[in-house]
């Protein structure tokens, strides 16, 4: 069994009962109007550099659509979007954790459409309803970003674990994502809160918060400062610790030995009065072989098989790595975690922009 068909079992026992049991029932998309030519707004918490690499694989298919990037961290995203409820500014989603899409699509913010090339992505990856309300297209996960010239310098050993981050040698060393701003920062908090049961998992927060330093807004941003020697240890993602380390930076990327949290970047038609058409063209694009080809690159599960080889600097079994994560608890005590969570740590989180 390949990693990618084994992402199957996965996925499939923790999204199906979310899809089946809290989105609302569907109804025909209407129009599959598309367009070649055109202008569109599109929301995305895909990082920079990746957006650079993948949009002009659209452009140079469809160079008379032109697409207004607006990009931020997952919370930021998603806050924006469901502030827009009642006048929607962005045309899609690009992108965006599955568990915000679901706070959306509750909400009726989203069209259902199924993109050119659905059918070949996997059903864990997509909304059961059909037409689905949002469609896959591949799982980030945390990891550590360790300096390891400041690490020796320093003289503490590397952590190799989520309990080696409350040891005292690593006091004011650790920098992590806030879960209000950043989806990279709610896996993390929602994946102690699963692996160690909410009790234990909030007294473990409280002693890790004794040995941070700072709250970034950016998921990526404590990966950012550890390659640049701000800090020692940065709690981040994958694809930024595994990049930072391949463009040379004295950064060990670590992935945590009781497992990962993880969340699946989805795409989404945003429920308008008046649907451009040529965002069904961007999101018929987005799932094709393509642009899964270029997700590919950067993540080792992806909703669709692409052929790509697992990217240099991941363990050689990704799956293991990822913890029995419970999408349907995760999106459902979302705003109840992430209000507990203000309370608690919020005095350290780096000031707003």
């Amino acid at each position: 069994m390949s990693f990618r068909t084994s992402h199957l079992i996965l996925l499939s026992l923790i999204v199906g009962l979310l899809l089946a049991g809290c989105a609302p029932t569907a109804s025909p998309s209407g129009s599959t109007e598309k367009a070649t030519a055109g202008e569109i707004t599109v929301y995305t918490a895909l990082e920079d550099d990746q957006i650079s690499k993948y949009l002009p694989l659209f452009n140079q298919k469809h160079p008379n659509i032109k697409v207004n990037i607006v990009r931020d961290s997952t919370g930021i995203v998603t806050a924006k979007l469901l502030a827009e409820k009642a006048n929607p500014q962005a045309d899609v989603v690009w992108g965006l954790a599955a568990t915000s899409l679901l706070v959306a699509d509750k909400q009726g913010m989203l069209t259902p459409y199924a993109p050119e090339g659905v059918d070949k992505i996997r059903a864990d990856f997509k909304d059961s309803q059909n037409p689905p309300h949002w469609v896959g297209i591949d799982t980030w996960f945390s990891a550590f970003c360790v300096n390891t010239k400041e690490l020796a310098a320093k003289k503490v050993p590397m952590p190799t674990s989520w309990d080696d981050l409350l040891k005292p040698e690593y006091k004011g060393l650790i920098v992590m994502p806030n879960p209000n701003s950043s989806g990279t920062g709610y896996l993390s908090v929602s994946a102690i809160l699963q692996l160690k049961d909410e009790a234990e998992g909030w007294k473990y927060l409280d002693k890790l918060n004794d040995n941070m330093a700072v709250y970034t807004h950016s998921g990526s941003k404590p990966c950012k400062m550890a390659g640049a020697g701000e800090t020692v240890i940065g709690i981040s993602f994958d694809y930024r610790a595994v990049q930072q380390k391949a463009d040379g930076q004295p950064i060990e990327a670590v992935f945590p030995k009781e497992g990962s949290g993880w969340e699946t970047e989805a795409n989404a038609l945003v429920k308008k009065a008046k649907i451009n058409p040529a965002a069904r063209t961007f999101l018929d694009w987005a799932i094709s072989a393509d642009a899964m080809k270029a997700y590919a690159k950067s993540y080792p599960i992806t909703a669709m098989d692409t052929g790509v080889a697992i990217p240099t600097g991941y363990p050689a079994d990704p799956l293991k790595q990822l913890i029995k994560n419970d999408l349907v608890k995760a999106a459902a005590e979302r705003e109840r975690i992430l209000q507990e969570w203000m309370k608690r740590y919020d005095a350290k989180s780096e000031p707003k922009s």
